[in-house]
Protein backbone atom coordinates (compact mmCIF):
# COMPACT_ATOMS: atom_id res chain seq x y z
CA UNK A 1 0.00 0.00 0.00
CA UNK A 2 2.66 2.46 1.07
CA UNK A 3 4.72 1.31 -2.63
CA UNK A 4 1.31 2.65 -4.47
CA UNK A 5 0.88 5.67 -2.49
CA UNK A 6 4.48 6.13 -3.39
CA UNK A 7 3.82 5.68 -6.93
CA UNK A 8 1.12 7.61 -7.38
CA UNK A 9 2.57 10.65 -5.82
CA UNK A 10 5.62 10.43 -7.90
CA UNK A 11 3.45 10.06 -11.10
CA UNK A 12 1.62 12.93 -10.08
CA UNK A 13 4.94 14.94 -9.80
CA UNK A 14 6.49 13.85 -13.08
CA UNK A 15 3.73 14.51 -15.09
CA UNK A 16 3.50 18.26 -15.48
CA UNK A 17 7.63 18.30 -16.40
CA UNK A 18 7.03 14.80 -18.67
CA UNK A 19 3.67 16.95 -20.26
CA UNK A 20 6.27 19.72 -21.05
CA UNK A 21 9.12 17.98 -22.31
CA UNK A 22 6.85 16.42 -24.92
CA UNK A 23 4.72 19.13 -25.47
CA UNK A 24 8.25 20.92 -26.57
CA UNK A 25 8.83 17.76 -29.22
CA UNK A 26 5.17 18.09 -30.77
CA UNK A 27 4.47 20.05 -34.10
CA UNK A 28 2.53 22.86 -34.49
CA UNK A 29 1.33 25.26 -31.62
CA UNK A 30 -0.71 23.43 -29.37
CA UNK A 31 -0.27 22.03 -26.28
CA UNK A 32 -3.30 19.93 -26.35
CA UNK A 33 -3.55 16.25 -28.91
CA UNK A 34 -5.13 13.19 -28.05
CA UNK A 35 -1.97 11.23 -26.94
CA UNK A 36 0.40 12.77 -24.49
CA UNK A 37 3.34 11.45 -27.29
CA UNK A 38 3.63 13.02 -30.47
CA UNK A 39 2.90 10.68 -33.53
CA UNK A 40 5.92 12.95 -34.51
CA UNK A 41 8.25 14.65 -32.64
CA UNK A 42 10.37 17.72 -33.93
CA UNK A 43 13.18 20.23 -32.49
CA UNK A 44 12.08 22.89 -34.70
CA UNK A 45 10.39 24.81 -31.38
CA UNK A 46 14.05 24.86 -29.59
CA UNK A 47 15.50 26.18 -33.16
CA UNK A 48 12.59 29.02 -33.19
CA UNK A 49 13.81 29.80 -29.80
CA UNK A 50 17.46 31.17 -30.47
CA UNK A 51 16.41 32.63 -34.24
CA UNK A 52 13.05 34.07 -33.77
CA UNK A 53 12.77 35.10 -30.12
CA UNK A 54 15.38 37.03 -28.32
CA UNK A 55 16.23 33.49 -25.22
CA UNK A 56 19.57 34.02 -25.78
CA UNK A 57 19.51 37.31 -24.44
CA UNK A 58 17.00 36.62 -22.03
CA UNK A 59 19.18 33.56 -20.71
CA UNK A 60 22.25 35.71 -20.43
CA UNK A 61 20.18 38.54 -18.29
CA UNK A 62 18.84 35.87 -16.07
CA UNK A 63 22.07 33.98 -15.62
CA UNK A 64 23.94 36.85 -15.20
CA UNK A 65 21.27 38.08 -12.24
CA UNK A 66 21.52 34.43 -10.67
CA UNK A 67 25.38 34.42 -10.50
CA UNK A 68 25.82 37.83 -8.93
CA UNK A 69 22.77 37.48 -6.77
CA UNK A 70 24.24 34.27 -5.48
CA UNK A 71 27.87 35.64 -4.79
CA UNK A 72 27.36 38.60 -2.90
CA UNK A 73 24.22 36.74 -1.13
CA UNK A 74 26.17 33.67 -0.15
CA UNK A 75 28.95 36.21 1.49
CA UNK A 76 26.19 38.48 3.11
CA UNK A 77 24.80 35.33 4.76
CA UNK A 78 28.20 33.76 5.79
CA UNK A 79 28.98 37.03 7.67
CA UNK A 80 25.35 37.58 9.45
CA UNK A 81 25.00 34.06 10.54
CA UNK A 82 28.47 33.80 11.76
CA UNK A 83 27.78 37.22 13.70
CA UNK A 84 24.83 36.02 15.00
CA UNK A 85 25.69 32.45 15.89
CA UNK A 86 29.27 33.62 17.62
CA UNK A 87 29.34 37.13 19.17
CA UNK A 88 26.65 37.83 22.01
CA UNK A 89 25.61 41.50 21.04
CA UNK A 90 23.16 44.34 22.18
CA UNK A 91 20.19 43.78 20.14
CA UNK A 92 20.82 39.76 18.56
CA UNK A 93 17.67 38.27 20.16
CA UNK A 94 15.67 41.17 18.69
CA UNK A 95 17.24 40.87 15.38
CA UNK A 96 16.18 37.12 15.56
CA UNK A 97 12.97 37.14 16.12
CA UNK A 98 12.61 39.97 13.54
CA UNK A 99 13.95 37.70 10.94
CA UNK A 100 11.62 35.16 11.75
CA UNK A 101 8.68 37.27 11.68
CA UNK A 102 9.72 38.11 8.47
CA UNK A 103 9.59 34.90 7.43
CA UNK A 104 6.45 34.78 7.67
CA UNK A 105 5.43 36.99 5.72
CA UNK A 106 5.21 36.40 1.65
CA UNK A 107 7.59 38.50 -0.14
CA UNK A 108 5.85 40.28 -2.75
CA UNK A 109 3.88 42.11 0.33
CA UNK A 110 6.88 44.35 0.65
CA UNK A 111 7.19 44.70 -3.22
CA UNK A 112 5.19 48.56 -3.60
CA UNK A 113 7.78 49.41 -0.91
CA UNK A 114 10.66 48.32 -2.71
CA UNK A 115 9.49 49.77 -5.95
CA UNK A 116 9.18 53.33 -4.42
CA UNK A 117 12.67 53.15 -3.05
CA UNK A 118 14.29 51.39 -6.43
CA UNK A 119 12.31 54.24 -8.28
CA UNK A 120 14.00 57.31 -5.86
CA UNK A 121 17.75 55.82 -6.69
CA UNK A 122 16.68 55.24 -10.63
CA UNK A 123 17.42 51.68 -10.66
CA UNK A 124 14.37 50.75 -12.14
CA UNK A 125 14.81 48.38 -15.34
CA UNK A 126 17.68 47.69 -13.87
CA UNK A 127 19.18 44.12 -13.61
CA UNK A 128 20.79 45.42 -10.03
CA UNK A 129 18.10 46.61 -8.63
CA UNK A 130 17.37 42.37 -9.05
CA UNK A 131 20.49 41.81 -7.63
CA UNK A 132 20.26 43.90 -4.54
CA UNK A 133 16.71 43.00 -3.69
CA UNK A 134 17.72 39.11 -3.69
CA UNK A 135 20.70 38.67 -2.18
CA UNK A 136 19.70 40.70 0.65
CA UNK A 137 16.58 39.02 0.91
CA UNK A 138 18.79 35.72 1.28
CA UNK A 139 19.75 36.56 4.65
CA UNK A 140 16.39 36.23 5.76
CA UNK A 141 15.04 33.36 4.38
CA UNK A 142 18.82 31.46 4.79
CA UNK A 143 19.72 33.10 8.31
CA UNK A 144 18.38 30.24 10.56
CA UNK A 145 19.79 27.32 8.83
CA UNK A 146 23.37 29.00 8.16
CA UNK A 147 23.45 29.86 12.01
CA UNK A 148 22.26 26.52 13.21
CA UNK A 149 25.49 25.38 11.29
CA UNK A 150 27.35 27.63 12.64
CA UNK A 151 26.58 26.43 16.35
CA UNK A 152 27.78 22.86 15.35
CA UNK A 153 31.64 23.89 14.88
CA UNK A 154 33.25 23.60 17.76
CA UNK A 155 34.38 27.21 19.43
CA UNK A 156 37.28 24.83 20.34
CA UNK A 157 38.67 25.02 16.79
CA UNK A 158 38.97 28.85 16.83
CA UNK A 159 40.52 28.91 20.48
CA UNK A 160 42.87 26.45 18.61
CA UNK A 161 43.88 28.61 15.68
CA UNK A 162 44.34 31.56 17.89
CA UNK A 163 46.57 30.02 20.20
CA UNK A 164 48.71 29.62 16.63
CA UNK A 165 48.79 33.03 16.36
CA UNK A 166 45.92 33.61 13.50
CA UNK A 167 44.24 36.67 13.32
CA UNK A 168 40.29 36.49 13.52
CA UNK A 169 40.12 37.18 9.67
CA UNK A 170 42.27 34.41 8.81
CA UNK A 171 40.47 32.16 11.28
CA UNK A 172 37.16 32.85 10.05
CA UNK A 173 38.62 32.09 6.16
CA UNK A 174 41.02 29.17 6.72
CA UNK A 175 38.54 27.48 9.48
CA UNK A 176 35.33 28.61 9.46
CA UNK A 177 34.57 28.93 5.62
CA UNK A 178 36.20 25.49 4.62
CA UNK A 179 34.08 23.76 7.13
CA UNK A 180 30.92 25.52 6.08
CA UNK A 181 31.26 23.91 2.64
CA UNK A 182 27.65 22.00 2.91
CA UNK A 183 25.59 25.13 4.50
CA UNK A 184 27.17 27.39 1.55
CA UNK A 185 26.66 24.98 -0.92
CA UNK A 186 22.81 24.67 -0.11
CA UNK A 187 22.53 28.74 0.77
CA UNK A 188 24.14 28.85 -2.65
CA UNK A 189 21.36 26.87 -4.42
CA UNK A 190 18.69 28.06 -3.03
CA UNK A 191 20.03 31.67 -3.86
CA UNK A 192 20.75 30.97 -7.64
CA UNK A 193 17.32 28.80 -8.10
CA UNK A 194 15.12 31.99 -6.67
CA UNK A 195 16.79 34.41 -8.49
CA UNK A 196 16.76 32.33 -11.53
CA UNK A 197 13.23 31.38 -11.81
CA UNK A 198 11.49 34.52 -10.18
CA UNK A 199 8.70 36.34 -11.90
CA UNK A 200 6.83 38.64 -9.91
CA UNK A 201 9.23 41.22 -8.84
CA UNK A 202 11.16 40.97 -12.09
CA UNK A 203 8.11 41.62 -14.25
CA UNK A 204 7.61 44.77 -11.87
CA UNK A 205 11.08 45.82 -12.44
CA UNK A 206 12.01 45.47 -15.92
CA UNK A 207 10.62 47.46 -18.44
CA UNK A 208 12.92 46.68 -21.76
CA UNK A 209 12.71 43.31 -23.48
CA UNK A 210 16.07 43.44 -23.83
CA UNK A 211 16.35 43.70 -20.05
CA UNK A 212 13.80 41.00 -19.30
CA UNK A 213 14.62 37.92 -17.83
CA UNK A 214 13.67 34.26 -18.63
CA UNK A 215 10.55 33.95 -16.43
CA UNK A 216 9.12 37.48 -17.61
CA UNK A 217 10.28 36.75 -21.48
CA UNK A 218 8.53 33.61 -21.96
CA UNK A 219 5.30 34.65 -19.87
CA UNK A 220 5.37 37.94 -22.10
CA UNK A 221 5.63 35.73 -25.36
CA UNK A 222 2.22 34.12 -24.79
CA UNK A 223 0.26 36.66 -22.85
CA UNK A 224 0.08 38.93 -26.02
CA UNK A 225 -3.02 38.73 -27.56
CA UNK A 226 -3.58 36.31 -30.29
CA UNK A 227 -0.51 34.68 -29.53
CA UNK A 228 -0.42 31.22 -30.11
CA UNK A 229 3.21 30.60 -29.87
CA UNK A 230 2.50 27.63 -26.62
CA UNK A 231 4.65 24.47 -27.69
CA UNK A 232 7.58 27.39 -28.22
CA UNK A 233 6.93 28.48 -24.56
CA UNK A 234 7.09 24.76 -23.68
CA UNK A 235 10.69 24.54 -25.54
CA UNK A 236 11.69 27.43 -23.26
CA UNK A 237 10.48 26.06 -20.14
CA UNK A 238 12.65 22.85 -20.57
CA UNK A 239 15.47 25.07 -21.39
CA UNK A 240 14.88 27.29 -17.85
CA UNK A 241 14.86 23.80 -16.20
CA UNK A 242 18.08 22.64 -17.56
CA UNK A 243 20.54 24.71 -15.38
CA UNK A 244 19.29 24.41 -12.14
CA UNK A 245 18.31 20.78 -12.65
CA UNK A 246 21.88 20.00 -13.25
CA UNK A 247 22.73 22.10 -10.27
CA UNK A 248 20.84 20.16 -7.75
CA UNK A 249 22.11 16.93 -9.16
CA UNK A 250 25.96 17.74 -9.08
CA UNK A 251 25.24 18.95 -5.21
CA UNK A 252 22.79 16.78 -3.93
CA UNK A 253 25.28 15.68 -1.68
CA UNK A 254 26.52 18.54 -0.19
CA UNK A 255 22.53 20.06 -0.45
CA UNK A 256 21.35 17.26 1.92
CA UNK A 257 24.13 17.37 4.50
CA UNK A 258 23.74 21.59 4.23
CA UNK A 259 20.06 20.83 5.24
CA UNK A 260 20.49 18.44 7.81
CA UNK A 261 23.39 19.98 9.54
CA UNK A 262 21.44 23.12 9.80
CA UNK A 263 18.71 21.83 11.19
CA UNK A 264 20.01 20.01 13.93
CA UNK A 265 20.37 23.26 16.04
CA UNK A 266 18.25 26.84 16.41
Amino acid sequence: MTYAILGVLTFLSLFPALWIVLSSLKEGNSLYSDTLIPREMTFVHYKDLFEKTMYPRWFLNTLKVAVFSTIIGTFLLLLSSYAISRFRFAGRKTTLKTFLVLQMFPGFMAMIAIFVMLNAIGLLNSHWALILVYSSGSIITNVFVAKGFFDTIPRSLEDAARIDGASPMKVFFSVIVPLSTPMLTYASLMIFNGAFVDFIFADLILRTEEQRTLAVGLYKMVSQRNSTEFTLFAAGAVLVAVPVTFLFLFLQRYLVDGLTAGASKG
